[in-house]
């Protein structure tokens, strides 16, 4: 399956956090309906991918994260937490990627609108 990164203004913002329940370096996983993902404060900022590793659908949120580069604790294939991109075998599609935004100290995360 081939995914790709969400145009914001085709979203729908649902707030998933306060800001400060998320620390610089932390995670945070999150299940919306049937969506299941994770948001990483790095270095100050928010992203939020799929908790999905495209290579086996398996979870990919406790993996090490190096940078902005997570690796599945599964396989090693290895994402950019900012794009959802695949960066390493066995790994070869992406994953979601979805927009995050700040807005009163809440952290929205950004869903295709139904």
């Amino acid at each position: 399956m081939h995914y790709q990164s969400l145009d914001p203004v085709e979203c729908e913002f649902v707030v998933v956090a306060a800001l400060e329940e998320l620390p610089n370096g932390e995670r945070i996983f999150i299940e919306i309906d049937d969506l299941y993902m994770v948001v990483f404060n790095i270095a100050g900022e928010i992203y939020a991918i799929a908790d999905l590793c495209s290579h086996d659908d398996g979870p990919l949120g406790d993996g090490e994260l190096n940078g902005c580069e997570i690796a599945c604790p599964r396989h090693g294939a290895r994402f950019d937490v900012r794009t959802g991109e695949a960066l390493t075998l066995p790994a070869v599609e992406s994953i979601p990627a979805y927009p995050v935004r700040i807005q009163n100290e809440q952290i929205e995360v950004g869903l295709p609108k139904a």
